[in-house]
Order: structure tokens, then C-alpha cells, then sequence
């Protein structure tokens, strides 16, 4: 059975690495320095953790986060590489693949199409594969709430997956599940997503969620 959690991991960790601590990131506001305590905080850090997703707990998250974002960088990449600790959550069997195939994907290429001069690379088809199981609920939770029309998420197959407010326009949106993926995660300005529906329909949700530019066809 594939490990692509654990293969992103990696590829993450190398992609982190070869950028240095300075290198910007699609994550708004952060330097790959701060990409790297995240990830460190957030399995190694049980009382930190919460605060990345509970408001009310955001500033204690923060004070951790910069306080490890002080250590050597290489520091951090290294214990981002080396997994989660025998204490963390995501050492528990499964947690890791579950929990962070997604995440782990997705600030790889925060870190790769963050750069001026950055090429896609092909995802191996299984991972694609886990990538578009994962997408349905990820399209609900993150995508479906901020939407302002109905949403089709179109495979290249053929496959489609729909979210949003029932009762609005719809937009088409097609793509690999990679760039369906960032997309959901407010990262489609950078990808060749094809967006298709109602010009208005269309402006309405660029303003909620960033779309590319190339490749739309307003009905």
C-alpha cells in the first residue's frame, strides 16, 4: 500500500531545503522559515496545534510558531523530515496518511509555484487518485462554504463532484485533482484550472475563492 503522506513528506522537506529560509510561500505572509515551524509545531506540539484552526486559541499558536521559527532552519527541516514523534497523534497507525497526504501536498506546492520561475511536475497517478478521494469533503468544508454559486469539479475523466449553495449559478471547474485541490485550498490563481459559467457567476466567486485567468469562457 502506498504511502503518500509520507512520500510528500519528503518531497516537501526537499523542496523546503533547497529554497532556504527566506523563500516566499503561497501561504500569505510567510517565508519558508515559517512554513517549517508550522509544520514542526503541528506534530510535535499537542498544545499549540489547535490554535491553526480555533481563533480563540490563534495566539498562543503564534507565540510557539515564532518562537520555533528562532531555530536554525535546518533544525526544522530536519525534524519535519524525521516524522512525527512517538506522542504525536500522527504516529498513531493510519493518522499520518489520513491527515496529511493533503496537507503535506498542498505546502509542497505552496513552497514549488510560489517561485517565479516554477514548472509543474507530474503527480504519480496513485497519488492523483488519493488526491480525488479526498476532494468531496474538502470541497464541502473549504471550498462550499465560501462559495457564493453552485460548484462542479470536473476530473478530466469525467467525474464530477458538486458544492455550494443550492439555487445560485453554477460554475464549471476542470482540472487535475492536484490543481482541483489547490484550488479548494484558495491556491487557484496558481494553477491551469479551466473555469467555465456565467460572467457574473464567475466574478462572484473570484471574489471569494482566487481563480486563474487563463482558460475561462463566461456564458
Amino acid at each position: 500500500m502506498s504511502n503518500h503522506a509520507l512520500a510528500e513528506r519528503h518531497r516537501l522537506a526537499e523542496l523546503l531545503a533547497a529554497a532556504g529560509p527566506d523563500a516566499p510561500t503561497l501561504c500569505a505572509g510567510w517565508t519558508t522559515r515559517d512554513l517549517a515551524a508550522h509544520l514542526v509545531i503541528r506534530e510535535r506540539r499537542a498544545d499549540a496545534a489547535p490554535g491553526i484552526r480555533v481563533g480563540a486559541l490563534a495566539g498562543w499558536t503564534h507565540r510557539v510558531q515564532s518562537a520555533y521559527a528562532e531555530r536554525p532552519y535546518d533544525e526544522l527541516v530536519r525534524l519535519f523530515r524525521s516524522g512525527p514523534p512517538v506522542f504525536s497523534v500522527f504516529a498513531l497507525p493510519g493518522a499520518d496518511e489520513a491527515a496529511n497526504t493533503v496537507e503535506y501536498f498542498v505546502h509542497a506546492e505552496d513552497v514549488l509555484r510560489a517561485a517565479d520561475d516554477w514548472t509543474p511536475r507530474p503527480v504519480p497517478p496513485g497519488r492523483e487518485e488519493a488526491l480525488w478521494r479526498r476532494l468531496p469533503l474538502l470541497a464541502r468544508f473549504e471550498a462550499g462554504r465560501r462559495s457564493p454559486v453552485r460548484l462542479e469539479l470536473h476530473h478530466p475523466d469525467g467525474r464530477t463532484i458538486t458544492a455550494g449553495p443550492t439555487a445560485t449559478p453554477t460554475v464549471r471547474i476542470t482540472g487535475t485533482p492536484a490543481d482541483l485541490i489547490l484550488f479548494t485550498y484558495g491556491r487557484g490563481a496558481h494553477t491551469t484550472l479551466d473555469v467555465d459559467g456565467p460572467t457574473d457567476a464567475i466574478e462572484a466567486l473570484r471574489h471569494a475563492l482566487p481563480l486563474p485567468r487563463q482558460g475561462e469562457a463566461g456564458r
